[in-house]
């Protein structure tokens, strides 16, 4: 399965993004699938996720995205969503998703990442 992900770019602090990511086959296998980003010099970062199935959502307890961001799936369309409002500089960063087919296995499928880039 590959993993396609779309919807980076510049945008300046208050602006919003969205970020698709739509699988190349049938995604009947995934149990969940997540948003995780990179800053230059830091550590991946969980952003969101959401059961594939049933949609239910999940955001860091940390939530640096303070509510901004939010995580949504086309079931049919096999594509996931991450909406990012109120953007901050802080945000800038390549955005990668993934998938994995349970809740204990780690996450298998990865996108190829696309860059964020949120200008002062």
């Amino acid at each position: 399965v590959q993993l396609q992900a779309s919807g980076g770019g510049l945008a300046q602090a208050g602006g919003s993004l969205r970020l698709s990511c739509t699988a190349s086959r049938r995604t009947l296998s995934f149990y969940e699938m997540a948003w995780f980003r990179q800053a230059p010099g830091k550590e991946r970062e969980f952003v969101a996720s959401i059961i594939w199935r049933g949609g239910d959502a999940t955001y860091p307890d940390s939530d640096s995205a303070e509510g901004r961001f939010t995580i949504s799936r086309d079931y049919a369309k096999k594509t996931l969503y991450l909406q990012m409002d109120s953007l901050k500089p802080d945000d800038t960063a390549v955005y990668r998703c993934a998938a994995r087919i349970s809740p204990t296995q780690t996450y298998m499928y990865w996108g190829q990442g696309t860059q964020v880039t949120v200008s002062s």
